[in-house]
């Protein structure tokens, strides 16, 4: 069902009021987005989210406490609001994993790039899905953001809306944002609607015309930070500055029993999310005979080529060097804007953006893997932690290891960074010497069900070692003489 403008007004109320009670009980977060954004989050999930088909991703993640409303009243099964912003509750910032939510974010800009990769997702799953994200002022001035918006737009993904809560206002003051935001998104190929956030009516229509574009579309939500308060409008909105008493009187004006009921008719119908994720068995996919000295990062291309060849549902791409990385193959086909029967994606030169996209990826039910080199894992770092966090099996391809790389000079010579990405918790990294070692490399890494994998690969050719009979590669080291 649909409900109205007044219907909605009140659940609106309902989830002000649970959103700033976690905020009360925790005597700290975010008050500002809570009461700007609320009818716009109000909107996608009474009228439009179709639970079990589509997701909604936070990306202003510092308003978990409006989610967490939300996933409360909808009947999903999270911890107390009151334990929000306590040790072992509800983390200041949502986390895959919890109950509704669909990704890890907080990280600004990471949540748009997650978006976007499980837009992607549905339509390599042939799936009619889409995908709701809300994003904020400080989303839009991150770097990962228009990576992921530039590629969206060229991908025509159409299943994708994205909502700017534009209240002009961040942290330290005036919201440093590009001059004109929409006139970027049309010339980044978005089809664009400005509203007012608490417009229920303009809402609906906006949101409504988003379902029948032939591009992702951005739906600029024109709201007031921290509205109805004493603070309204003001950059001191955005944390916790109102005194208890200012707070608990915005609770009570906010409660709203009517409202909560009619949650409940939305939570009878909800179906809870899955993540699917395909089952890899790759234990009889051989390496071809080589009788040169190769490079890892051939024998890498090798084999993958022979693990899409036995008809693996993997999907993979480089940030513009599928050739240098051995990631584009025989077996490859190309993924193109608007037809995405392929299996092979060209990121153009976006390495955050495709890490971002490939975590999208894989909450979409996918298994990705993407590839860049080494000395590049730096641009993309963000997204291969929040990956770790997440428990997300996103494959890392990073070739051109170490100073062998030659002739390009130091600053495409990755010292530090293999030591670096072994410090960060749940990530395997391999680095393989010969085609036992990169066989097992690849056939781990696309077994493993809840951390990412790198693969860190030479460009140099190297010397024929042979693994001993009976070496156990698994536990990570062995003598060889």
């Amino acid at each position: 069902m649909a409900y109205n403008s007044k219907d909605l007004k009140e659940m609106s109320r309902a989830v002000r009021a649970w959103a700033l009670h976690a905020l009360k009980c925790a005597k700290s977060g975010h008050v500002g987005i809570v009461l700007g954004a609320a009818d716009i989050i109000t909107a996608i999930y009474a009228n439009y989210l179709r639970f079990g088909r589509d997701k909604f991703i936070l990306s202003a993640g510092h308003g978990s406490a409006l989610l967490y409303s939300v996933l409360n009243l909808c009947g999903y099964d999270i911890r107390s609001l009151n334990s929000f912003r306590k040790i072992g509750g509800l983390p200041g910032h949502p986390e895959f994993g919890i109950d509704g939510v669909d990704a890890t974010t907080g990280p600004l800009g990471q949540g748009v790039g997650n978006a976007v990769g499980v837009a992607l997702a549905e339509k390599l799953r042939n799936s009619d899905g889409r995908v709701y994200c809300l994003c904020s002022d400080g989303d839009l001035m991150e770097g990962v953001a228009h990576e992921s918006i530039s590629f969206a737009g060229r991908y025509k993904l159409n299943n994708l809306i994205l909502l700017w809560d534009d209240n002009g206002v961040s942290i330290d003051g005036a919201a440093l944002t590009d001059v004109d935001v929409p006139m970027r998104m049309m010339a980044a190929g978005w089809n664009v609607v400005t509203v007012p956030g608490n417009d229920f009516a303009k809402i609906n229509r906006a949101l409504s015309s988003a379902q029948a574009s032939d591009k992702p579309t951005f739906i600029q939500c024109k709201t007031e930070i921290g509205a109805g308060t004493s603070l309204a409008g003001s950059c001191r909105a955005h944390g916790y500055a109102l005194d208890d008493a200012e707070l608990t009187q915005l609770i009570e004006e906010n409660i709203s029993s009517s409202g909560e009921m009619l949650w409940s008719d939305v939570a009878r119908r909800r179906v809870d999310m899955l993540m699917v994720n395909p089952s890899m068995n790759v234990s009889d996919v051989k390496m071809p005979e080589i009788s040169e000295v190769v490079s890892t990062r051939e024998l890498s291309g090798l084999y993958l080529n022979e693990i899409i060849r036995a008809g693996f549902p993997v999907f993979g791409g480089s940030a513009d060097l599928g050739g240098s990385t051995n990631a584009r193959v025989d077996m490859s086909r190309d993924i193109a804007p608007g037809v995405f029967d392929g299996n092979y994606i060209n990121y153009g030169v976006r390495e955050h953006a495709m890490g971002a996209i490939m975590n999208g990826m894989t909450v979409g039910g996918v298994r990705c893997f993407g590839a860049t080199f080494l000395v590049f894992s730096d641009y993309m770092r963000p997204s291969i932690r929040l990956a770790a966090l997440s428990g997300l099996p996103v494959v890392y391809v990073f070739t051109h290891d170490s100073i062998a790389v030659g002739e390009d000079g130091p600053t495409h010579q990755p010292i530090e960074q293999l030591p670096s990405l072994r410090m960060i918790p749940n990530l395997n990294v391999y680095r393989p010497c010969n085609g036992a070692e990169v066989i097992f490399a690849w056939r781990r890494a696309l077994t493993e069900p809840n951390r990412p994998s790198c693969i860190v690969l030479s460009r140099q050719k190297i010397a024929r070692v042979e693994t001993p009979l009976g070496a156990d590669i698994g536990r990570g080291a062995y003598v060889i003489r």
